[in-house]
């Protein structure tokens, strides 16, 4: 009855439902959080609608670390909760409910000094591995002594490296990775429309019945009927709640995170590395053949639809990670900068960000209308059950518990045993098995869908660009199943294209262009515009950096 592909037509019929159908659930945001409860409440079985007014994972969750993890400094803070909660959360993704998007990778923690720093950060690191429980899909840390450590990471100074801790993590394509619980919510019959803004919300009396929504591609206003209102609006959400004209409980503190692309040969480690600063964490984190370098953690009240890294960041993140490593990394080095924004939960103004807990608020500021705010990436399978639960008391009715923690996300059935086939994969399909293990960890057992669009037209094996590892199929497949609707969708969130090409993909804006135009329906004037739309945004990026 239902299926997970997003495609033009599945964006007609999602208009056409918002304005015939009447919703149990109408959820404005998608983000991973939004996405998460449409994917929760449609598992319940519920009558399920999400509204996006850009891209799925248009803001900050396309703009994280790109990890899954518990959040080491959080246990310096004594919020034993949510480190045990997001490491359960890690080990799920891993084994079970995407372990084709969500991988273990290896961190050293170094050590400066032999005997007191080693005995308080293993003991802290023996606690993080306690406190994810009995299913454990990663290894348990490690100490290594300066010797080794000058085999494993060459590019950590040995004049101030003692040793180091080896402890793991999991890692994700953040944006990916919430596109595919937004198809996985789809298969499970949720209506998904982007490019749909919330504009104001229906009342009936004091009681909230739904919204008025505006389909940004043609100007039409839809009245979306509802029985409750979920707003997963993250950074916007102090901004909406003025809108609608409701007093949340809670209020939203942005803090800004950037992040810096180096390539692979600007640092000798066969590990990533954490280090402490004096305000938080940096994380040296390898990604493909490169490396992301981040993130900082500053107060943000400027544009909360662009935000935009400055020199100032840049600099910061070079100097903190300079500190141990040999040689230095260099702002000629960098091929690619990213920043986004948290969205903190607060009730103190004066109180500084990197002090706030990342714990997230639900709250129900009218009848009919219920809120959600905070938490981090990790945890957001948690924080839509929580913010479902409290919408279905609205229903009236007896509604089953959550099941999404062993819902995998699509493609995520039968990989392990796809994996054991990839020699075969590949000589059916005439490709390397380097490309299979990349679109493998892309796609799972959705890779078959790829694989057809190659079958019946074998130029889209080509790759889009030498060093990279995207086919053309993977940018067709990103208009006729992923739902993205312009270059930049597939530059910045289908593909990583943005940090990981040079110039951040300006100069092949025009051939995918030219690959999905065909899927989306457009005109020459149409394929014009979404491609100097990108260039303009990478202009402003490029300058506020220089």
């Amino acid at each position: 009855m239902f299926n997970s592909r997003l495609d033009p037509q599945q964006h007609r019929d999602a208009l056409d439902a918002l304005a015939n159908q009447k919703f149990d659930l109408l959820i404005i945001g998608g983000g991973v959080t939004g996405v998460g409860t449409a994917l929760d409440a449609a598992a319940r079985g519920l009558r399920v609608a999400l509204v996006e007014a850009q891209d799925l994972a248009a803001g900050t969750s396309s703009r994280s670390s790109k990890l899954i993890h518990g959040g080491l400094r959080y246990l310096e803070q004594y919020d034993f909760k949510l480190v045990r909660e997001a490491l359960q959360e890690r080990e799920a993704m891993v084994t079970t409910l995407a372990p084709h998007l969500v991988k273990p990778v290896a961190f050293l923690y170094p050590l400066h000094e032999k005997v007191k720093e080693r005995t308080y950060v293993g003991a802290g690191l023996a606690l993080y591995d306690v406190l994810r429980g009995f299913q454990r899909a990663l290894p348990w840390h490690k100490h290594i002594g300066q010797k080794n450590i000058a085999e494993i990471a060459p590019s950590l100074r040995q004049d101030i490296v003692t040793g180091a801790i080896k402890y793991f993590d999991a890692q994700v394509d953040d944006a990916r990775h919430t596109m595919m619980i937004g198809r996985t919510a789809a298969r499970h019959g949720a209506v998904i429309a982007t490019r749909v803004q919330c504009e104001s919300l229906l009342k009936e009396g004091e009681r909230v019945g739904g919204a008025i929504v505006k389909d940004l591609e043609t100007g039409n206003l839809i009245g979306v009927r509802a029985s409750v209102t979920v707003m997963c609006a993250g950074i916007w959400s102090d901004e909406l709640h003025t809108k609608f004209g409701l007093k949340a409980g809670y209020e939203v503190r942005m803090s800004k995170g950037v992040h810096i692309v180096l390539p692979g040969s600007a640092i000798n480690s066969q590990s990533g590395i954490i280090l402490k600063t004096s305000t938080s964490v940096l994380f040296v984190i390898p990604w493909l053949d490169k490396w992301i370098v981040g993130t900082t953690d500053t107060e943000y009240e400027g544009d909360r639809n662009e935000p935009l890294a400055n020199r100032e960041d840049v600099d910061y993140i070079l100097t903190q990670a300079n500190r141990v490593l040999d040689p230095q990394l260099r702002y000629e080095d960098i091929i690619g900068v990213y920043a986004g924004l948290r969205p903190l939960v607060s009730n103190k103004s004066e109180s500084s960000t990197t002090k706030l807990s990342r714990e997230h608020a639900v709250d129900r500021p009218a009848p009919g209308f219920v809120s959600i705010a905070g938490g981090k990436y990790t945890t957001y399978r948690i924080m839509a059950e929580d913010v479902v639960d409290l919408a279905v008391k609205e229903l009236h009715r007896i509604v089953p518990k959550s099941v999404t923690d062993s819902l995998p996300i699509v493609g995520a059935d039968g990989y392990h045993a796809l994996v054991q086939q990839i020699p075969i994969i590949a000589a059916d399909a005439n490709l390397s098995e380097k490309t299979v293990v990349h679109l493998l960890d892309r796609y799972g057992s959705l890779i078959s869908e790829v694989l057809d669009l190659i079958a019946d037209a074998p130029d889209l094996a080509k790759l889009l660009v030498q060093d990279l590892p995207y086919l053309r199929a993977e940018i067709y497949y990103a208009a006729s199943h992923e739902g993205a609707r312009s270059v930049e969708d597939v530059i910045a969130r289908r593909t990583r294209l943005a940090f990981e090409a040079p110039d951040d993909g300006v100069h092949l804006a025009n051939d995918i262009a030219e690959i999905i135009a065909p899927v989306l329906g457009w005109n020459d004037l149409e394929k014009k515009n979404s491609i100097n739309h990108y260039c303009a945004l990478v202009a402003r990026e490029q300058a506020a950096v220089s």
